[in-house]
This record gives structure tokens, C-alpha cells and sequence, in this order.
């Protein structure tokens, strides 16, 4: 590990500008989505929208962490993508759920709202998703933040074809099924977050055993 070339785990890696801007920018168009979907979602009566404006809160919400523990040593940045790994899968939790229940009620949402909220929120993750594609194969924290950039572009693509669903059916049930998707995503996101995090606490910890017997 990069962070423990030198015998110490403790050191900061170097911390690259360019990332920093880019999760700058990305936290603040999360922030910003997450109030129009979740407007939007209310207003439609649509499962799927405010399932995706509550992964652009979780987003930004993890944006935030990384720029905090930018520069630290990676064992704090690893229990940080731990950390979010499990609330991205409280929120996965949470939209199934929510998912569940808009089984039961059967409401039928306004396909045109779905559809303009949906491209908009498409193209405002394909843009973030765009500028962190270089930094995918980084460490936990930067994997995580790529995961859920790729999760939520998925999921608006998923919201787009709800709307044209919702509309030609006439029914609830492909904003359902999105819904259920979106849910899935979150879980299966954490999971990998988890599992990765996981692995780096375990390799630091070794290596400080290393070092302290040396």
C-alpha cells in the first residue's frame, strides 16, 4: 500500500487537486438534484424519483466524507468508505421499503414529470460519473465515490424508461419495478464498498503487526 511504503501506515498520501475539484463539483450538483427530485417526486407521487433524489443526498452526503478524509492516511479513508457503504445500504433498504408500499397503495404517478426530472438528472449524474472515471480504480473511498456515481446514472436511465412505462400503461407498476431496481443497486453498492474497505482495514492491520515485530 502506498500509505505504508515507508514502514508507517500514519503517513497522508498526497492529496491531487484535480480530484478534490472534481468531488467539489460533484457534491454540490448532488445537493442540488437531490432538492429537484425530491420536490418532483412528492409532486408526481413517483417511488422511483424520490428513491433517486434520496441517493443524491446519499451521494452528496458521501462526496462530503471524502473530501474530509482527502489526504488522510488510508486507514481513516477505508473506515470512511465503510461508513458509507453501510448507509448506502440504509437507504437501500429504506427505498424498498418505500418501493413496497407504493405496491400496496397502487398509485399511479405523472409520466411527464418522471420523464423531465428523470433526462435531467440523467445527464447531471452522467456528467459527475464522466469526471470521476479516472479516479474508479483508487483506493475504497474513491471506488465508493465511483459506485455510486455509476449506480445513480444506471438508476436514471431506469427512471427515464419508468416514465415511458408509467405513460404507455397507464399503471404504477414500471415505476415499481425502477423502484425495486434502485433499491437493489444500493444494496449490491454496499456490499461491494463494504467488502473492499473491509480488506484494506485488514491489510493495514497486518502491516502495523509487521512493523510493530520488526
Amino acid at each position: 500500500m502506498g500509505d505504508c511504503c515507508s514502514g508507517s501506515c500514519s503517513a497522508k498520501p498526497s492529496v491531487d487537486p484535480v480530484y478534490r475539484r472534481v468531488l467539489w463539483a460533484a457534491l454540490l450538483i448532488n445537493a442540488g438534484m437531490f432538492l429537484v427530485e425530491i420536490i418532483a417526486g412528492v409532486a408526481a407521487g413517483s417511488v422511483s424519483l424520490k428513491a433517486d433524489a434520496l441517493d443524491f443526498l446519499s451521494d452528496a452526503a458521501n462526496y462530503a466524507v471524502s473530501l474530509f478524509v482527502l489526504g488522510m492516511a488510508l486507514e481513516v479513508r477505508a473506515r470512511a468508505a465503510l461508513l458509507k457503504g453501510v448507509s448506502l445500504g440504509a437507504v437501500g433498504i429504506f427505498v424498498a421499503g418505500n418501493t413496497l408500499h407504493n405496491a400496496v397503495v397502487a398509485q399511479v404517478p405523472e409520466a411527464e414529470v418522471m420523464g423531465i426530472v428523470g433526462l435531467l438528472a440523467l445527464l447531471a449524474n452522467a456528467g459527475v460519473a464522466a469526471m470521476l472515471y479516472a479516479f474508479r480504480r483508487g483506493d475504497a473511498n474513491m471506488a465508493s465515490v465511483w459506485i455510486c456515481s455509476r449506480n445513480d446514472a444506471i438508476g436514471n436511465v431506469a427512471v427515464v424508461l419508468a416514465a415511458a412505462g408509467v405513460f404507455g400503461t397507464q399503471t404504477g407498476w414500471p415505476d415499481i419495478v425502477v423502484a425495486a431496481v434502485l433499491a437493489w443497486l444500493a444494496v449490491s453498492g454496499s456490499i461491494r464498498i463494504i467488502r473492499h474497505a473491509r480488506a484494506e482495514l485488514t491489510s493495514t492491520s497486518a502491516e502495523r503487526a509487521i512493523a510493530a515485530q520488526s
